[in-house]
């Protein structure tokens, strides 16, 4: 029997890349997933990226559990807002939050310029539609989390191990990390478990990766197993405010990536250099 039949779990920022995969993975072991995002079939997308959220809805229910396509811009609380409702209306509960949502990428960024030669949108993408969407949605999720006695909150993030070269980017992700720490403690004694899970080198829709370069890295659907796996978890509490490598997880939990792989050339190679 699937190991998620029954969980009602949300992805934000699920139209394609890591969020899809993480939907995916969820949905492989029987959750009912809100799929959430921006891109809609019929409408205009992301930088007009391909992928849609009822894409992947599609594809959840087609992998064994129940997709619902809900269209939701995470920087709008009142978007948010109605999402949270809608699923307290249609289950009274939600077993799973994992905060991806990212428009950091919606303008590149180049890793050669100083942070004073940065675009300062980036500093606006990134903490709006990175750092404060997940606050607000586990905000959002807490109460009906902490009211079932349970749950799980993830937040996509990053472990850094040397200078990154884009101040912006580890201003917020380091602040995700703490946001992550900070929140495990206040829901720990609620049995609410708040993990963040750091994957590797993804390969992604938007990237065009050579095969050598693909070969070092890992599938959106990696950190899916691992959020999987926690949701799993009957004693994932003891992981509450910490972050954790994918591979990490991979070996605790015993699963591979869809190629049968659990760390990837390029986790070894950043490890040989801790």
């Amino acid at each position: 029997m699937p190991r998620l039949r029954d969980r009602i779990a949300v992805v934000t920022g699920a139209s394609r890349g890591a969020g899809k995969g993480i939907a995916l993975a969820l949905g492989e072991e029987g959750a009912t997933v809100y799929v959430t995002g921006r891109s809609v079939r019929g409408g205009e997308t992301t930088l007009g990226r391909p992928g849609t959220i009822d894409d992947t809805a599609d594809e959840v229910t087609a992998r064994g559990g129940t997709g619902i396509a809900f269209r939701c811009d995470h920087t709008d609380d009142t978007q948010v807002d109605a999402l949270f409702e809608r699923i307290r209306r249609d289950h009274g509960r939600i077993d799973v939050l994992v905060n991806n949502a990212w428009s950091g990428y919606e303008l590149s960024p180049d890793p050669a310029l100083a942070f004073w030669e940065i675009e300062w949108r980036h500093w606006d993408l990134m903490f709006d539609g990175g750092l404060r969407a997940a606050a607000y949605a586990a905000r959002s999720a807490a109460p009906m989390m902490v009211e079932a006695g349970g749950g799980l909150i993830v937040n996509v993030t990053v472990v850094f191990d040397a200078p990154h070269g884009h101040a912006v980017y580890v201003v917020v992700k380091t602040a995700m990390n703490v946001l992550t720490e900070q929140l495990g403690e206040d829901l720990r004694p609620h049995n609410v478990a708040v993990v963040g899970v750091a994957p590797g080198w993804m390969r992604l829709e938007r990237m065009n990766l050579t095969s050598e370069q693909a070969a070092q890295t890992e599938s959106a659907e990696f950190p899916g197993r691992a959020i999987a796996a926690l949701a799993s978890d009957a004693d994932v509490i003891h992981r509450s405010g910490g972050t954790f490598r994918t591979p990490d997880l991979a070996r605790d939990y015993g699963f591979t990536d869809v190629d049968g792989v659990r760390i990837s050339p390029w986790w070894r190679e950043v490890r040989r250099g801790e």
